[in-house]
């Protein structure tokens, strides 16, 4: 389950050419700029992700896009990263393919190949979804089902403080129902777009859900009404913005989180929740072309938006892999090629608070990404080998016309952005490492476990390194809510 990831028979982005009709076998630098007039037009037109010196003005950015047989269609000054369009095949050569990556182009080379950033499970199969009526929702309280909520202390801590709508949290997901009854009055149009294609779409109709219900599912747990039907948020008097980075196959292209960061930053949101990792690659030192690329764009947004007072939480993955191993480049690790930079995003990056999940026992969840020194804190995402009492261990949130269970480490980060929430009304005006420093001073330290043989095969399934208030499983514990409303 989500932390977004397509089944097999979804990888296929629909283009109307064949993928044999792309070149991508390009140098590793650029050559020498052809004279515009040599541009050629074999199709089909696709986005590239460009990335600039910092400091380039927006004319000189506007003015090497142009030369190199592209358009300019947004450019983010501040970072200097902007997103092109070209039907030249040869527009990566010509700009320099050091600087310039197109997700698009790697998708219809590799059509065989699931996406990387996936595993929705029932989160969503390309079907469209009905627009809700909010008169067919189900409106039976089923807040006793929600142990997720308990676990963190969130029923008592709302009692003290419910959020402030003061607070503005960007969902960063698959949109947001904004007509189900528990999410209409948390969410912010006005600060809601699509990032899709890089550059923000403001129309509602771009960042509502179409395919998917992960991110209404997400925005559940954050800020559901407490209105004593269906479910209840960590923080329901939190305002909600849909920031739709996940496409219609499932994909979150690079460039559409550069532009979720960016509009973020630039709308004054106080916490972004990302439930996703970056395709086209899971970790950043795979091969393929572009990982430069992709890494320095996307480090650079979310530098951005942290020095705009965002605090950014993101889920660990369901890769059930040792990060902190990863990005050393230990052996035995997944790395194709082992790299300092070797990391997943935008969890590993360092100002990111990257979340592990457990199930009800309170155990790391069998399918969790963990890593001394890469997880800050856990929370629960569910499990279905840790059942519930009267449930199948997975947590219970909204999705459009109604309410499901989904397990997943894209379920644990919204816990953990919902305290996010209630800190920053706690404490308005503090920045996003004191709220990070006062979440991890609040966890409730977890343990490593002494047996950690999920099957029951004999075999250790992972190994959990550190101590008891610090640790690769759990980071600095269990994240808590009461905590945060009364210190």
């Amino acid at each position: 389950m989500p932390l977004l990831r397509r089944a097999q028979a979804v990888a296929v982005i629909a283009f109307a050419v064949a993928a044999s009709s792309i070149s991508l076998s390009t140098p590793a630098v650029g050559a020498p700029a052809d004279d515009p007039a040599d541009c050629s037009s074999p199709g089909p037109t696709l986005r590239y992700l460009v990335v600039f010196e910092q400091g380039t003005p927006r004319s000189d950015a506007k003015a090497e896009v142009d030369q190199a047989c592209g358009t300019t269609s947004v450019y983010y000054p501040e970072i200097a990263v902007g997103v092109a369009t070209s039907p030249d095949p040869r527009f990566a050569e010509r700009f320099g393919t050091d600087r310039a990556f197109s997700a698009q182009g790697e998708q219809l080379s590799h059509k065989s190949r699931s996406p990387a950033s996936t595993e929705r499970g029932n989160a969503g199969d390309e079907r469209e979804l009905a627009p809700t009526d909010p008169a067919t929702v189900p409106t039976a309280d089923r807040s006793a089902e929600q142990w997720d909520i308990t676990m963190i202390g969130a029923g008592a801590a709302r009692e003290i403080n419910p959020g402030s709508s003061e607070v503005t949290v960007g969902v960063l997901d698959s949109g947001i129902d904004a007509a189900h009854p528990d999410l209409r009055d948390a969410v912010d149009s006005d600060a809601s777009a699509s990032c899709l294609t890089g550059k923000p779409d403001t129309r509602p109709e771009a960042w509502a859900p179409t395919t998917s219900t992960h991110g209404t599912h997400v925005a559940g747990t954050i800020a559901a009404a407490d209105d004593g039907k269906g479910t209840t948020g960590i923080a329901p008097a939190t305002r909600l913005a849909a920031v739709k980075v996940v496409d219609d196959s499932g994909y979150i292209n690079p460039e559409a989180a550069v532009c979720g960061f960016m509009w973020a930053a630039r709308n004054g949101m106080d916490v972004t929740n990302n439930s996703f990792f970056v395709d086209p690659w899971t970790f950043t030192c795979e091969q393929g072309p572009g990982h430069e690329v992709v890494y320095e764009a996307v480090r650079r947004a979310v530098d951005y938006a942290t020095s705009r007072e965002v605090l950014n939480v993101a889920a660990a993955t369901n890769e059930s892999t040792n990060l902190g191993a990863l990005a050393s480049g230990e052996p035995g690790d997944r790395a194709t090629a082992p790299s300092e930079d070797c990391r997943v995003l935008p969890a590993g990056l360092r100002d990111v608070v990257a979340v592990s999940a457990v199930g009800y026992d309170r155990l790391k969840a069998g399918y969790s990404s963990y890593g001394l020194g890469v997880i800050d804190v856990t929370a629960p995402g569910g499990d279905r080998r840790q059942r519930a009492p009267g449930g199948d261990g997975c947590v219970l949130s909204t999705v459009p016309g109604g309410y499901d269970k989904y397990c997943g480490t894209s379920m644990a980060a919204p816990h953990v952005t919902g305290v996010a929430a209630l800190l920053a009304a706690e404490n308005p005006g503090s920045s996003p490492e004191e709220l990070r420093r006062m979440m991890g001073d609040d966890a409730r330290p977890v343990a490593c476990p002494a047996d950690y043989d999920m099957d029951g095969s004999g075999t250790q399934d992972a190994y959990c390194a550190g101590y008891s208030g610090y640790n690769g499983f759990y980071g600095h514990g269990m994240v808590d809510a009461l905590a945060a409303v009364r210190n």
